[in-house]
């Protein structure tokens, strides 16, 4: 069986050894990139099943490392871990908001980051093994599991791995509200990042896609989301 490439993009040389022999221990194979140029030249052409994205890089930041990421169809759908010093709410959630799908802050256990990596690659396979793999339309949306695609008044629109799983968790389950609480467990799993704004960062972005469709997910006020049931 081929291993899951770890992409591993950090500008201490130090820490990106211990990463990268670490991670190799746990049976991945790792890809390593010494800043924001090299990690999306990587990445492009390596196409990692993971990306590890440090913060703080030179030459080109993290955020817009991830920004570039989720731009290239090629590559968008990578998750991706950011990983910095910065370990204030407000980062988090502008880390989120560019499209990562997990955080991790400076100073970490090994054993912590791997965990991390674990999960969010777990969370991936899980969506694959989804029985109902059969494309699910709601009004102008269409949405198709087994090629991880959505398309909005037929035209294709991006989203990240995490975006795509909750669009579809909501849109299978029209009319029914979900907590905020409950959307991060059954959606992102019992060790996504517990911020307050964590959904309502990704929830934002989603509706950002929709465009004109976006009154399709309804917040509920001191409750949480749902998506509108639209007949169809």
């Amino acid at each position: 069986m081929a291993r899951e490439r770890i992409l591993v993009v950090e500008d201490e040389s130090d820490l990106r050894e211990v990463l990268s022999y670490n991670l190799s221990r746990e049976g991945f194979h790792v890809l390593a990139a010494r800043d924001g140029g090299e990690g999306i030249r990587t990445a492009r052409e390596k196409k990692p099943d993971l990306i590890l994205l440090d913060l703080m890089l030179p030459d080109v930041d993290g955020l817009e490392v991830c920004r570039r990421v989720r731009q290239d169809s090629s590559i968008a759908g990578t998750p991706i871990i950011m990983v910095t010093a910065k370990g204030e709410e407000t980062d988090v959630v502008l880390g989120l908001g560019v499209g990562a799908d997990d955080y991790v802050a400076k100073p970490f256990s090994v054993k912590e980051l791997i965990a991390r990596v674990k999960a969010v690659l777990r969370r991936g396979a899980s969506a694959e093994e989804e029985d109902d793999r059969r494309p699910l339309r709601r009004g102008p949306i269409l949405i198709d599991p087994a090629r991880h695609e959505v398309s909005v008044d037929g035209e294709p629109v991006r989203f990240t791995a995490t975006e795509f799983r909750l669009l579809k968790f909501l849109a299978s389950r029209p009319g029914r509200v979900y907590e905020r609480d409950v959307l991060l467990r059954r959606v992102l799993g019992d060790d996504a990042i517990r911020v307050d704004r964590n959904i309502d960062v990704h929830i934002r972005a989603i509706r950002k896609k929709l465009g004109s469709h976006r009154d399709l997910i309804e917040t509920v006020r001191g409750v949480g989301y749902k998506f509108r049931d639209t007949g169809s």
